[in-house]
């Protein structure tokens, strides 16, 4: 029942990231609140307040319908105008930068709670203009409901403000690589102070039982804690062979256990496997170095030109790197210091390559990008323990290949004679 419950919340978890789901919310709590409204005026509230504090009520019918009639006019003009900007704005983005990006501005919290809140207002005006009697006196107009209309209508301008600095500045590349990099920067720190791995405390895997996915999609988020109770409870190890924030296909293998399991226990443990069709940077960091690489791999497209971009780029990508390096390429979940459960992540070495790759194809060219790589990948080798072989190997490797790359696409002498100076 428990484990029941947690999968619930992992997927009210995931249905946050929709985004309708906060401007439903808030249309239900304007649909809500609207009829809280009427209610009170049922019982007298503007007659109330009318003899009490008339300057809180509006008792003229003609002048509430009008109000109201207007700000709905005006609520759907200001929404359709301020969404339509952002769809022009993602489009630019899409075609300047990476159209990996529009899934995290379009996921915009605030920009959600903007259109929620515009989405409520127009509701609520729309049952109150609804609700005024026709010939109605000045104590069955719903005059002290109108001003919560005026009040609200005046924070939806305030809210149309703030959207237009929002989106101005969300749109900035040096906004859009900072938000990026912090995002995934918290992911690593986390995983860096939580993690634990030995690999003299587990045994070998190679002969164990093999289980495939049911599923198919982007493995968003593994619960290491939950499987390492259900291989406590059954005796046994398991290691998660598939790599979180890759695509997985039915039937891939999907984890092995030290000992053969039955079908209610494997269901258990599939159900703490969560694939989504797409991908986010909260659950796989990996995805952060993609999406800033791409971002400096369009800079440098003949079509956009943008080396200042790709520099900063470059800047982002060393310091995620420079996080990278103080993790291990797998962990472990234990409970009372015996591992349960190993899952692999995405090796250094993969991942330095894969960025490496990309810039060298498109940047080994310019002579400014090809320095500012080597300087990224100097910076990393001075940071890694003198102990570990295994890096600076890896490191070393990279930056041969920069310069083999670079001695064949630098036709200057000059320039090519300075890059070796470097190296």
């Amino acid at each position: 029942m428990k484990d029941k419950g947690l999968f619930l919340l992992r997927k009210l978890y995931r249905l946050t990231d929709n985004i309708a789901f906060y401007p439903s919310l808030l249309a239900v709590l304007g649909f809500i609140f609207t009829y809280i409204m009427i209610y009170l005026e049922e019982k007298g509230i503007s007659k109330y307040l009318l003899e009490t504090f008339p300057a809180l009520v509006i008792n003229n019918t003609e002048t509430a319908r009008s109000l109201l009639t207007t700000f709905i006019g005006g609520l759907i003009s200001i929404m359709v105008f301020s969404f339509s900007m952002v769809m022009i704005l993602l489009n630019q983005a899409s075609s300047n930068f990476s159209p990996r990006l529009l899934p995290g501005l379009i996921s915009n919290r605030r920009h959600q709670v903007i259109l929620g809140f515009y989405i409520a207002t127009i509701l609520y005006c729309i049952f109150i203009l609804v609700y005024i009697e026709p010939n109605g006196d000045k104590y069955q107009l719903p005059g002290f409901a109108v001003l919560f209309a005026i009040l609200f209508m005046v924070n939806c301008l305030a809210a149309f403000i703030y959207f237009i600095h929002s989106i101005s500045q969300e749109i900035q590349i040096n906004n859009i690589m900072d938000k990026i990099f912090n995002i995934s920067k918290r992911r690593m720190l986390y995983l860096i102070d939580h993690e634990k791995y030995s690999e003299d405390d587990f045994p070998d895997t190679k002969n164990w039982h093999k289980y495939n996915s049911e599923k198919s999609g982007y493995l968003q988020n593994v619960s290491l804690e939950n499987i390492a109770k259900i291989a406590k409870a059954q005796d046994t190890k398991i290691d998660v062979v598939v790599i979180k924030g890759l695509f997985i296909s039915e039937k891939n293998t999907l984890f092995t256990s030290e000992t053969a399991l039955d079908d209610d226990t494997i269901k258990k443990i599939t159900e703490h496997f969560d694939f989504s069709k797409s991908e986010l940077i909260e659950d796989n960091y990996v995805l952060a170095f993609k999406q800033i690489t791409e971002v400096a791999v369009k800079a440098m497209s003949p079509g956009i030109n943008d080396p200042g971009t790709a520099l900063n780029a470059i800047d982002y990508l060393s310091q995620l790197f420079s996080l990278r390096i103080q993790k291990n390429d797998k962990s472990q979940a234990y409970i009372d210091d015996i591992p349960y459960v190993s899952v692999a992540t995405v090796n250094f070495k993969v991942l330095i390559f894969q960025v490496m790759a990309e810039l060298r194809t498109y940047c080994k060219h310019d002579v400014v990008i090809v320095e500012k790589l080597l300087i990224m990948l100097y910076h990393l080798k001075g940071i890694v323990k003198v102990d570990n072989k295994k890096y600076l190997e890896i490191i070393n490797d990279e930056i041969e290949s920069l310069i083999v790359d670079a001695e064949k696409a630098i036709t200057n002498v000059r320039d090519l004679e300075y890059v070796k100076s470097i190296y």
